[in-house]
């Protein structure tokens, strides 16, 4: 299949695809970034080092299943190349014990029309991880004479991007709740910080969150480099650790979107789809009370779908309710078997970063 890059939304029909690896990934050190976005009660506290070869065995026999259906429904599916993730990486302004992995693409990488963007990233720990990304980058630019590889300027990531003792361990959730509620997050305004799953795309308007993964020099960012585009600053005051945005705010087809029901989106930043006809309706419930062992996702990956075009949905198999509520919106529901997966970065949208879809760059928002 000739590669064409060009993905303007996140519903038009699939037809290229990433989808990551569980390949030697690893739990990283403790950094700024990352120490507030794990709870207190999380088995991860204090926990770093390779994940275990059992487990990253299960994690790839699920997403190479997810990769090989995708197939044999006509997606072109490429995967990334690993690196040795166990090893210390530095900077002139830090070091840091090991990297992370490449099971989820949609963290690093954003495809809006021919482009395809490299986020910042916000980790120290993730700061290396597109290299997993260039050879298919370089050869998608051999192959696609219209395709635009670009970079967003690699953060310094010093202290001074990170509020120092950001969050104690005795802090209450209420407490926390209201820090995010006031936008107070762990990131500074010293340096544009943005990963590309806070990013959703739907046609000519961009809807970005901000919390502790972007920040709003981040998202100012983004708006100058792309003119073209309106871009909008979401935010969801119900989620104590506002890490990406694909499990809190899921669009599904032009004029519905899921929204978690614990992180409803504020009244004044549904205005814009209120006047544009857009019907936003609360997620079904998880079906699991918590996350798999040693993930840093909540149980709302749940809502963390791939949409393979506007009649059809993958869902995680084992998600019955969430599988249920996509039937009755009257959508196909492809089961994937996908939870042995979490853990290495997220749920199917996670997992994935489009190359192409079908279609082209659409106003649904004419109303402003």
């Amino acid at each position: 299949m000739k590669t064409v890059v060009n993905s303007w939304n996140e519903w038009d029909p699939l037809r290229h695809v990433i989808v990551g690896r569980a390949d030697g990934c690893c739990i990283p050190p403790p950094e700024p970034a990352s120490d507030p976005k794990i709870p207190l009660d999380s088995d991860m506290r204090g926990v770093h080092g390779p994940r275990s070869q059992e487990t990253v065995d299960r994690a790839n026999e699920q997403l190479d299943a997810f990769a090989a259906m995708l197939e044999k429904r006509g997606i072109r599916v490429d995967r990334p190349d690993p690196i040795d993730f166990n090893r210390a990486i530095a900077t002139p302004d830090w070091s840091h014990g090991s990297m992370f992995g490449c099971q989820p693409p949609r963290d690093v990488l954003l495809t809006v029309g021919s482009e395809m963007l490299e986020a910042t990233m916000s980790y120290r720990s993730r700061w290396f991880e597109y290299l997993c990304y260039r050879p298919l980058l370089k050869r998608f630019w051999d192959e696609d004479p219209n395709m635009r590889h670009e970079a967003a300027p690699k953060p310094r990531l010093t202290d001074a991007s990170y509020k120092p003792d950001y969050l104690s361990d005795d802090i209450t959730v209420e407490e926390r709740l209201e820090m995010v509620a006031a936008k107070d997050f762990v990131t500074t305004e010293a340096e544009p910080l943005f990963d590309a799953a806070d990013v959703l795309r739907f046609g000519r308007d961009l809807f970005v969150q901000h919390g502790f993964t972007t920040n709003l020099t981040g998202i100012e960012w983004l708006r100058r480099h792309f003119p073209d585009h309106r871009v909008h600053a979401l935010n969801f005051p119900g989620d104590p650790y506002p890490i990406h945005i694909d499990a809190s705010f899921t669009p599904l087809r032009p004029g519905l979107v899921l929204n978690n029901p614990e992180r409803r989106l504020p009244d004044e930043q549904r205005e814009v789809f209120n006047r544009n006809g857009w019907e936003i309706v609360d997620a079904a419930r998880p079906a699991h009370n918590s996350p798999p062992p040693l993930c840093y996702s909540s149980v709302w990956l749940s809502m963390n779908v791939l949409v393979l075009d506007p009649k059809t949905v993958c869902v995680e198999a084992s998600e019955v309710h969430q599988m249920d509520q996509i039937d009755r919106l009257g959508l196909e529901v492809v089961p994937v078997p996908f939870r042995d997966a979490y853990a290495f970065g997220g749920g199917l949208h996670c997992a994935t970063a489009d190359v192409r879809r079908e279609g082209d760059c659409e106003d649904y928002f004419p109303a402003g």
